[in-house]
C-alpha cells in the first residue's frame, strides 16, 4: 500500500476504534507484544519504539559523536521516564505499547526558552516596526485595558498547540500578566495543554502582585509536576523599583529571574546593566532574553556569573533587532539555548528557528564554518535549553532515566528526503509536518501526524479574542 494511503488508512481505523472503544497498535512490527486493552499512550504504561533509522540521544555516552548518534536502535518509554535507548532495547519489554520506528529519526523534545504564549492573538502586528515600535502599537496599549482571562486562554490554548506541533515539548512562557486573572488565564491553557512548561510570572512592587504570584506558586505550580516558575522583569533604571522587588521576590522563592536584556539598539542607554547590577540580579540561573548589544567586558561579567541566554533568532530578524554575538557567547562557555518569543516570530517553527540561527551567524560574517553548525543548532534547541534552565537532569536528551519528553520525525517527505546527513538535515530540511509524534512525560501530545487537542475550537475561540484585543488596540 502506497504511504499515504497507509497513513490515510490507520487514521481511519484509529478513528473507528476509538469511537468502538477498541484498543489498537499504529504502526506495530509483526514480532511485537500486544498491549493492555485500553492502554492509549497516556503514559502509564510502556512504549517502544522499535528499530528506528537514526536516535539523537543528545548524549555522548549513549552513542556516537557529541550527539550520541545511534542507528537501528530502540527507544522504550515506562511511564514518563525513559527506560532504556539503544539497539534491540525494546525486544523484551512486556506488554508495550509499539510504535515501528522504521525510516523515523528519533530526538529529545525542543525546549522553547522564550515565548510569550498569549500573543498568538497579535500575529501579524505592526510588520514594518521595529521593537518599539512593535510594543507600542501591539502590547503596551494593552496595560490597563480590559483584558481577561478567556482573552489569555484563547491565545496561550492556540500557541500550545502550535508548539507541539513542531515538536516543542517545554515551553518558557514570559507573561505580561496584565492583571492577575489574565495570568490565571495564561497558566490554565498552559496546564491544560499538557507540555511541560515555565511560567515566567512579570511581577512589580505592588504588594497585591507580589501576594498573587507566591500564590501561584505555592497553590498551582508547585502542585504541577509539569510546571516550574520564574520571575519576569524588565531591568532599567527608570523601572528599577519593580526589577528590585522581581529580584527580592525570586530569592525569597528560590527560583531564577528572566529579563529581556539589550534587545534593541536603544535598550543599553536604559540602564539595563546597570539596574541589573544594583538588584543583585547578576547571578547564576538569571535568564537573559535577546542580549544582543553586549560589550565584551559585559560578556565576561554575565559568562562569570553564570547568566544563561534565549537566543531569539527569528523575532529577532523580524524587529532588525540585530544578530547575536554568538561564536563570543560559545568561547565563554555560555548556556544558550534557542526561543520562538511568541508574536514576534508569530508562528511556532522550531526547526526554522534553527536554521535562521545558522544562517544569521553566517550571512553577517560571510563564513559558513562560523558558529553554530547544524548539530550546535540542535544541541540548543534541546540540552542546550535544558541546561539554561537548570532541567538538564530531568529533560534535554534520551538519557535513562530522564523525562520520557521525545518526538518522531519521519524524514521521507519531499521536503526532507533522500538521506544525506540528517542531522543536518533536520536544521536545514525539517518542517512541523515531518513531525509524527510527541510525547511530553510519557503522554502521546501528537499522535501519527495529528496534535491531540480541540484544534478548530482553538483556533475559533483565538479568532474571537483577537477581534476583540485588535479593538483595544484600535486597528
Amino acid at each position: 500500500m502506497p504511504r499515504r494511503r497507509r497513513r490515510v488508512f490507520e487514521l481511519f481505523v484509529l478513528t473507528i476504534a476509538l469511537v468502538l472503544g477498541v484498543s489498537v497498535l499504529v504502526g506495530v512490527g509483526r514480532d511485537a507484544t500486544p498491549a493492555p486493552a485500553g492502554q492509549r499512550f497516556d503514559g502509564t504504561g510502556r512504549v517502544v519504539v522499535r528499530n528506528a533509522a537514526l536516535v539523537v540521544t543528545m548524549d555522548p555516552t549513549l552513542g556516537t559523536g557529541d550527539l550520541g548518534l545511534i542507528e537501528n536502535a530502540d527507544v522504550v518509554l515506562d511511564g514518563d521516564r525513559i527506560r532504556a535507548v539503544g539497539r534491540g532495547a525494546g525486544r523484551s519489554v512486556a506488554g508495550a505499547k509499539v510504535i515501528d520506528g522504521r525510516g523515523k529519526i528519533v530526538l529529545p523534545g525542543f525546549v522553547d526558552l522564550h515565548t510569550h504564549a498569549w500573543q498568538s492573538l497579535i500575529r501579524g502586528c505592526a510588520t514594518d516596526k521595529e521593537l518599539n515600535g512593535w510594543l507600542g502599537g501591539c502590547v503596551l496599549p494593552l496595560y490597563g485595558a480590559p483584558v481577561t482571562a478567556q482573552d489569555a486562554y484563547a491565545g496561550a490554548r492556540l500557541s500550545t498547540l502550535d508548539a507541539v506541533n513542531t515538536g516543542v515539548t517545554t515551553m518558557t512562557d514570559w507573561s505580561h500578566a496584565f492583571n492577575a486573572d489574565f495570568a490565571r488565564g495564561n497558566l490554565r491553557a498552559l496546564a491544560d495543554s499538557g507540555v511541560r512548561f515555565v511560567f515566567s510570572y512579570a511581577a512589580n512592587a505592588n504588594p497585591a502582585t507580589l501576594d498573587e504570584v507566591r500564590r501561584v506558586k505555592r497553590e498551582v505550580i508547585d502542585q504541577n509536576p509539569l510546571a516550574n516558575l520564574q520571575i519576569g522583569s524588565h531591568p532599567t533604571t527608570e523601572n528599577y523599583e519593580n526589577l528590585a522587588a522581581s529580584e527580592q521576590l525570586a530569592r525569597e522563592l528560590g527560583v531564577p529571574l528572566n529579563v529581556h536584556l539589550h534587545e534593541s539598539r536603544a535598550d543599553p542607554a536604559t540602564g539595563q546593566m546597570d539596574a541589573l547590577r544594583r538588584a543583585g540580579a547578576i547571578r547564576p540561573g538569571l535568564l537573559v532574553d535577546h542580549a544582543i548589544y553586549l560589550t565584551d567586558a559585559e560578556l565576561d561579567e554575565l559568562a562569570a556569573a553564570d547568566v544563561r541566554v534565549a537566543h531569539n533568532p527569528l523575532s529577532n530578524m523580524r524587529l532588525a533587532s540585530g544578530v547575536i554575538r554568538l561564536p563570543d557567547m560559545r568561547a565563554r562557555n555560555m548556556k544558550v539555548g534557542l526561543g520562538l518569543d511568541g508574536g514576534t516570530n508569530d508562528t511556532n517553527d522550531m526547526f526554522n528557528d534553527m536554521r535562521a540561527a545558522v544562517g544569521l551567524q553566517r550571512a553577517t560574517a560571510a563564513d559558513p564554518t562560523r558558529y553554530p553548525q547544524p548539530s550546535d543548532a540542535l544541541r540548543m534547541a534541546t540540552l542546550g535549553g535544558a541546561e539554561a534552565l537548570g532541567l538538564d537532569a530531568e529533560i534535554g536528551s534520551l538519557t535513562p532515566g530522564k523525562q520520557a519528553d521525545i518526538q518522531i520525525v519521519d524524514p521521507q517527505e519531499t521536503n526532507f528526503a533522500p538521506r544525506v546527513d540528517w542531522v543536518s538535515q533536520l536544521v536545514f530540511n525539517a518542517q512541523p509536518a515531518n513531525v509524527e509524534w510527541v510525547f511530553v512525560a510519557g503522554v502521546a501530545r501528537k499522535r501519527g501526524g495529528q496534535v491531540l487537542g480541540d484544534v478548530d475550537r482553538a483556533i475559533t475561540e483565538a479568532q474571537a479574542a483577537a477581534d476583540r484585543l485588535r479593538e483595544l488596540l484600535g486597528r
